[in-house]
Parts: structure tokens; sequence; C-alpha cells
């Protein structure tokens, strides 16, 4: 097999060697805007790379509309090689017997060069067994930071190097640049759900369930109504009151984005691999990055925050030539050159310590700073059973009743802590579901 790797900055470039590969492999992804051409990008790249084998990538709209296609289509016979399921949908896709080739197996059958130790470990854990072995291919991890208006930041007095440390320090910040009308609102959060209650959890090394988060078994129960978590989403209602936080909307929270671009709201908080969109959009001020605000008077905090994103898991049911075409892209798709190209484009994380490396080697960082933040900041202390992430059953299911549960906070129909006792218990009961159905 023949294999060219031709690189630039923010594409990745290869003269084809054959004008049609012999086995088609299909992946499917939940990719769309500069994400999804970058992607396309990717998989060019690698079918000009050898003349053995065509990837052909399949856009099926968001992460649940992916994942929910997939599992229809196993069931019809119709399944791709390749599915892109979002983080939440590792319990659920672990439950799944029979219906997926673990990566690790496909690997070693395939005879492919695999080292799982060559993998981030924040970035791994989250994808393998109790057995320590991978079930899926990390591809694109991230993990929520702030971003924030350098330009705001000088109008209102503020240091536009220096992003805020702590909750504190974001409210205190927010009030001088409303006062100052650098800006109208201090801060605004895509995804309330993974970055202002899972994230939020994990970063002050609060449980966000039993049994190690789930990770110990599918009988366990969820924890979030604590007394850290109460006090946060009581702060979160008072700063809505008081203009400081705007609401960006349930599940991704797309309003929110905008109210950043329009530089309605300074700070905006959600995934490192926002960052593709954050510069594509706002071209009329300079961006700033920082780590996610802490309580400085919670124990153990900052710890480290935990991944989102997807990885990409292999459905059982097809030949072993074209399985053998699966394990040869993942080797593609790992390479330093790729992953260290995807994650200076995109603001995903880099999946290994190469690429990593690579970047470091060819100044990425010193050229770009704060685009390592997403990564000091996940790498920022050895994961506690509080912070390594969390894999509870149903719980795409769970993430919808938080965002009912938020928005019926910031309605004023319930206080925090009867938000969050409602979140627990029905989101317990659909985890009971799930145990239920795969015990």
């Amino acid at each position: 097999m023949t294999r060219t790797f031709l690189l630039a900055a923010t594409a990745t470039i290869a003269l084809p060697l054959s004008a049609q590969a012999q086995t088609k492999v299909e992946w499917w992804h939940a990719m769309g805007g500069e994400l999804g051409t970058k992607l396309e990008e990717i998989v060019a790249g690698y079918n000009a790379s050898q003349d053995e084998y065509e990837v052909v990538p399949v856009y099926k709209g968001t992460y649940p509309e992916t994942m929910t296609g997939a599992i229809a289509a196993f069931r019809a016979g119709q399944q791709p090689h390749i599915v892109q399921v979002y983080e939440v949908g590792t319990g659920t896709m672990m439950a799944a017997e029979g219906a997926i080739y673990p990566v690790y197996q496909l690997m070693e059958d395939a005879g492919a060069e695999f080292n799982p130790d060559d993998y981030l470990s924040a970035v791994v854990g989250y994808y393998t067994d109790t057995d320590g072995n991978m079930l899926s291919m990390p591809f694109n991890s991230s993990t929520p930071i702030v971003y924030y208006n350098k330009d705001v930041f000088e109008k209102a007095g503020l240091d536009p190097e220096k992003a805020p440390e702590t909750w504190a320090e974001v409210e205190e910040f927010s009030k001088k640049i409303m006062e100052s009308g650098a800006a109208s609102c201090g801060f605004t959060s895509g995804w309330v759900s993974w970055v202002q209650l899972e994230n939020f959890s994990a970063w002050h090394n609060q449980p966000i369930g039993t049994l190690e988060n789930g990770f110990g078994g599918i009988s366990s129960e969820l924890t979030v109504n604590g007394p850290v978590q109460v006090k946060h989403w009581e702060n979160m209602k008072r700063w809505q009151d008081e203009g400081i936080f705007r609401y960006g909307g349930p599940v991704g929270g797309d309003d929110a984005a905008p109210m950043f671009y329009a530089q309605d709201c300074a700070m905006y908080m959600n995934s490192s691999a926002s960052r593709a969109g954050v510069v594509a959009n706002a071209t009329d001020f300079e961006v700033g990055y920082g780590m996610l605000p802490y309580y400085d008077d919670v124990e153990g905090a900052p710890q480290n925050s935990i991944i989102g994103g997807a990885t990409l898991w292999v459905l059982a049911g097809h030949e072993d030539e074209e399985y053998k075409g699966v394990a040869d892209f993942f080797t593609y798709l790992s390479s330093a050159e790729v992953q260290a190209d995807w994650h200076q484009f995109s603001g995903y994380l880099p999946i290994t310590e190469a690429a990593f490396e690579l970047g470091k080697s060819q100044g990425y960082y010193d050229k770009n700073p704060g685009t390592d933040v997403s990564i000091r900041q996940i790498t920022l202390n050895a994961p506690t059973e509080n912070s390594k992430g969390l894999r509870f059953g149903n719980y795409v299911q769970v993430r919808s009743v938080i965002d009912e549960e938020f928005e019926a906070l910031m309605s004023g129909d319930k206080s925090a802590q009867e938000a969050l006792d409602a979140l627990v218990e029905r989101g317990n009961a659909l985890i009971r579901d799930f145990e239920d159905s795969n015990s």
C-alpha cells in the first residue's frame, strides 16, 4: 500500500493515486458547517493517500439523529461501518452487545499498529471498559472553555490579557463591563447541561453520580443536587435577573454564540471545538481564551474538566476486508500529522501525545496564545472518581431533563434546589429504565 501525507495549515491535501478505491467504507457523521467541510477534507486526504480503500462520509444530522439513525439501520441490516456518537451515548453503545465491533479487537484482528498508551489518558479513559480495553476510536474530543472579547474588556478598563479565574471575578468583570457600557451583558453559555452542571461538577471535584459517575455499573444514580451545584444554579438565576447572564436556549444553546458575535455579551462559555466558528464569526474584535471559572471556597477546585464531543464506533455485520479498511483509516486518522492539523483548525483536543508534541514543535501554541487552554485545563490534575467523566444509561434523555429543569429555574417556577431535586428524581427514573432493559 502506498500512502502520502501532504498537510496544509487548515487542510489535508494529497494527490490522487487511483481513480477509485476497491473497498468502500461508509462513515455516518454529525458534523456540519466548517467542521463538516474539514472532515470531508480529511477523508479526501485518506482516500488519495492509498489505493485499496475508499471512505465515504455521510452527514446524518445532529448527534441524536445520527445515533438513532444508526441504531435503526442496524436493526434493518443496513448499518454503516462507522458511526460518530457523542460522548453521552457511550453507555447506550456499550450495552449494545453484538451490534458493535470493539476497536481494540478490530485493530488486533486487522493486524494494525495500535497502542492505547499513545492517546491522551483524559480522552481514552472515557471510552474504555473496566478491563482497560478501548471500545471506540476517539476523534473529536473537546472540553468547555471561556471565550472573551478583548476589545470589550479594554473598553471597560479590564486587562484584555486576563480572563476571569473565579466566578466572583466573572460577576465583578461583568458588572464593570455593563456599567461602562462596553457591552450589555456579562456572559452567556452554550450547552448548559454539559458546561454548567457536568463540567461544573467535575471542575469542583463534586460527584455527578454514584459508582464513579456510572463507570462502576449501570445501577448508578445521579447526585447533582448537592450544595455546590445548588449554589451555582442559584447564582445563575440571580445573574440572569441582574442581566449579567443571558440564557442561550436548551440543548446546545444555539442563541448563545450570536450574542457573543454581536458583542452583546462579553464572555461565552462553550466547547473548545467552537473555536473554528468563533474565529470565523468574531471578525470585528479580538478573542481571548480562558479556563472555566471556579468557586475558590470549594475544596479541591479547580480539578480538571471532562470531555465532550464524539467518538467513532464500528458496527458489526460487514466483511473482513471492509474492516481492514476501517482499521487502516483509523491508523491514518490517529496519525500525528492529521490529528495536529484537525486540532489546530477546530479546537478539538489532539487525541494523541504525538499530535500535541508536533503542535509544540511547529510553534503553533507560541504563535496562537490561548489555544492550549483546553489541553492545560483537562490535564490540570489527575482525574478523580468525580472528574473522569460520566457513563449513565439513557443519558441523552437525561440531558433533556436537565434543560427542562434549568428552564424552570430561569422562569422562576422552581428554586435551584427544587429544580435539581426534580432533575435527580426524573433522571434516575430514566437510568433505572435503562438498567431494567439491560440487566
